[in-house]
C-alpha cells in the first residue's frame, strides 16, 4: 500500500487563523497495491489539489465521520515490520476546564496546526474523572472532549485519550488542580480508608486504594465498576471516532495514571527526590488483605502490619534496616511482604485491564497502561524507592517481566517513562540508572512479547534529551517503541530552538530502526515540516499558538 499525505504549504503561511476553517484538513491520501506503506510529504499550492480521490468533501453527520475514520485508521497502529515510530505530543493539563468546555480553542486550534505541520502524528489528553463525573455518579459531561475531537479531527491528527481516575495537582509537572469528584471526596470523607494510607496514618487522596477495588464503597458500586462504567460513558459517546481519530485508550491505574502506589507524594513537602518513599499499605483494606494472605500461608504473625523498619520518605537506603544492603527485604518475612505487596498491584492492574479491554474490544483503539520509570536507587540490591511503588524489582528478582506478561495478557501496550534520561546526568549519592532500568523493560517486554511504548518524565527541549530516546529505541537491548508520547505542549515548545529540536526529533523518530543520516534542518527550506521551523523564525506565530 502507498500512502500519500500532501500537506498544503498554504496552510503554514496563513496568518488569519479564524479563516483557515475550510483548508485545515489538508491531507490527502492515495492508495496503489504495495505491501509496505512509504509515507511522502509534499508541498501544494492551492487546496484545490487536495482529496483528489474524494468525490465531495464537505460532508454531513455519518458520512463526515466514516470518511475521516478511514483517513486516520490507515496510518496508526504501524504494521509490525515498519520501525518508523509515530510521535504524539501530551496537550495542557487543564485543556478542559473545571466548567467542561475546551480551553483557549483559538490558541489550541492554532498549537495543533503547528503540530501537524511538524510531522507530529497527533496529541494526547487527559479525559479527568474529577471533570466528567463530578456531577453525581454516572452523570458523564463530554461536550469539552467532543470540541477537542472535532478539533483534532479537522487537522488530520490523532488522540491518545488517558482514563484518568486520579488527582491532577501534588506531583511533578502538576500546574493545575483538579481533585476527584466532590462525590467520590463526601464518601471519602464518610471513609477515610477508601485511600492510600502510610504508617503514620497520613491519607494520600490521589487515588481510590486498590485494597477496596472490589468493596461497593462508592455509593452500591465497587472502584472497578465506577471506572468501567465511565470508560463504557466514553465508548457510547464517541463510539464514530474510536479507532479512527482516537487511536488509543490509555488506561489510568494510579496516581499519575500510573500503576503503582503513591509512595513518593510531593505535596507538602512529604517526600523529596531522592528519598525512598514509604509502603502505602495501612488503610483498613490494605491491612484486612495483608492479615489474609499471612494466614494462607501461615505466618499470622506477619500480618498484624507492614514493615517496622523500613524508615520514612526522605530516608536513603542504607539509613533503614529493611533497604541496607543486606537488609529485612532479602529475608524470609521481605520476600513474604513484597509478593503480596506487589501482588496486590498486580491484580489491580489485572482488574482494570480486563475491565477496559471488555468495553473497548473490537474499536481499533489500542489499549495502554502507564508504568512509571523509578530510577533513583536502582543502582543498589534492594531497589528501595521502586519496592515501595510496588514493583518487586531487586538485584535477585524481576518485577518487571511479571507487569510485562500482565499487559501482554490483555493485548496492551506498556507505556514506560523517563527514556529521555541518561546516567550520567544523575547525582552520585542517588544511585540512579534510568538507562540500565529503560534496558530492563525493554527486555522484559521483548520477553514478555509485549509492545513498549515511550515518554519523558520531565519537560526537556535539549538535543541530549531527544538524542537518548533516539538511541533507545534503536537499541538491541529489547524492544523497540511503537510510539512515543513527549511531554508536553506549553509556550516554551514552540520558541525558535525548542521547536526546532522538536521537528527534528519526529523525523528521527520516522527513520525507526534504522541509521538513517542526520540531517540539518534550514529555515529556507520550502518542503515538509522544515518549512515550519522557517516560519516559526520569521514571524513568530507559534508564540500566539502556544498555549499560556
Amino acid at each position: 500500500m502507498e500512502l500519500t499525505l500532501n500537506s498544503s504549504s498554504s496552510l503554514i503561511k496563513r496568518k488569519d487563523t479564524k479563516s483557515s476553517r475550510n483548508h485545515e484538513s489538508s491531507s490527502n491520501m492515495s492508495f496503489a497495491k504495495m505491501k509496505p506503506p512509504t509515507y511522502q510529504f509534499q508541498a501544494k499550492s492551492s487546496v484545490k489539489e487536495m482529496f483528489t480521490h474524494e468525490k465531495t468533501f464537505k460532508l454531513e453527520g455519518e458520512e463526515a465521520t466514516q470518511r475521516w475514520e478511514k483517513l486516520h485508521v490507515l496510518s496508526y497502529p504501524h504494521p509490525k515490520n515498519d520501525s518508523s515510530v509515530p510521535v504524539f505530543v501530551m496537550l495542557p493539563l487543564d485543556t478542559v476546564t473545571m466548567s467542561g468546555h475546551l480551553n483557549k480553542p483559538r490558541a489550541m486550534n492554532a498549537s495543533l496546526m503547528a503540530l501537524k505541520g511538524a510531522g507530529v502524528e497527533g496529541v494526547m489528553v487527559d479525559a479527568w474523572w474529577g471533570l466528567v463525573e463530578k456531577d453525581g455518579p454516572m452523570k458523564y459531561n463530554w461536550e469539552g472532549y467532543a470540541e477537542l475531537i472535532h478539533m483534532v479531527q479537522k487537522h488530520g491528527l490523532k488522540l491518545q485519550v488517558v482514563m484518568s481516575f486520579h488527582q491532577c495537582g501534588g506531583n511533578v509537572g502538576d500546574s493545575c488542580s483538579i481533585p476527584l469528584p466532590p462525590w467520590v471526596l463526601e464518601e471519602i470523607s464518610k471513609n477515610p480508608d477508601l485511600v492510600y494510607t502510610d504508617k503514620s496514618g497520613r491519607r494520600n487522596p490521589e487515588y481510590i486504594s486498590l485494597g477496596c477495588d472490589s468493596v461497593p464503597v462508592l455509593r452500591g458500586r465497587t472502584p472497578i465498576q465506577v471506572y468501567s462504567d465511565f470508560m463504557r460513558s466514553f465508548r457510547e459517546r464517541f463510539d464514530h471516532y474510536i479507532g479512527g481519530v482516537i487511536a488509543e485508550i490509555q488506561v489510568g491505574m494510579g496516581p499519575c495514571g500510573e500503576l503503582r502506589y503513591p509512595s513518593y507524594p510531593e505535596s507538602n513537602g512529604t517526600w523529596k527526590f531522592p528519598g525512598i518513599g514509604e509502603f502505602q499499605c495501612y488503610d483498613k483494606y490494605m491491612r484486612s488483605s495483608l492479615q489474609a494472605y499471612a494466614e494462607s500461608v501461615r505466618k499470622t504473625n506477619w500480618g498484624t502490619s507492614g514493615p517496622h523498619d523500613a524508615g520514612e520518605y526522605m530516608n536513603l537506603p542504607e539509613d533503614t534496616d529493611f533497604f541496607r544492603r543486606d537488609g529485612t527485604w532479602n529475608s524470609e518475612y521481605g520476600k513474604f511482604f513484597m509478593e503480596w505487596y506487589s501482588g496486590k498491584l498486580l491484580e489491580h492492574g489485572d482488574k482494570l485491564l480486563a475491565s477496559a479491554k471488555g468495553v473497548f474490544q473490537g474499536t481499533g483503539a489500542k489499549l495502554s497502561g502507564k508504568v512509571a520509570g523509578i530510577h533513583w536507587h536502582y543502582n543498589t540490591r534492594s531497589h528501595a524507592a521502586e519496592l515501595t511503588a510496588g514493583y518487586y524489582n531487586t538485584r535477585n528478582h524481576d518485577g518487571y517481566l511479571p507487569i510485562a506478561k500482565m499487559f501482554n495478557k490483555h493485548g496492551v501496550v506498556l507505556n514506560f517513562t523517563c527514556m529521555e534520561m541518561r546516567d550520567g546526568e544523575q547525582p552520585e549519592h542517588a544511585n540512579c540508572s534510568p538507562e540500565g532500568l529503560v534496558k530492563q523493560v525493554q527486555s522484559a517486554t521483548r520477553q514478555a512479547g509485549t509492545e513498549l511504548a515511550g515518554e519523558n518524565a520531565l519537560e526537556r527541549y535539549d538535543s541530549s534529551a531527544f538524542g537518548q530516546v533516539v538511541a533507545t529505541n534503536r537499541s538491541d537491548s529489547g524492544n523497540g517503541l511503537t510510539t512515543f508520547t513527549y511531554l508536553r505542549m506549553n509556550k516554551r515548545l514552540f520558541e525558535g530552538q525548542n521547536w526546532q529540536q522538536l521537528v527534528e526529533f519526529v523525523k528521527k523518530m520516522k527513520e525507526g530502526r534504522g541509521d538513517g543520516r542526520r540531517r540539518q534542518l534550514s529555515e529556507e527550506d520550502t518542503t515538509g515540516s522544515d518549512l515550519y521551523v522557517g516560519f516559526v523564525r520569521r514571524s513568530r506565530k507559534v508564540e500566539e499558538a502556544s498555549l499560556v
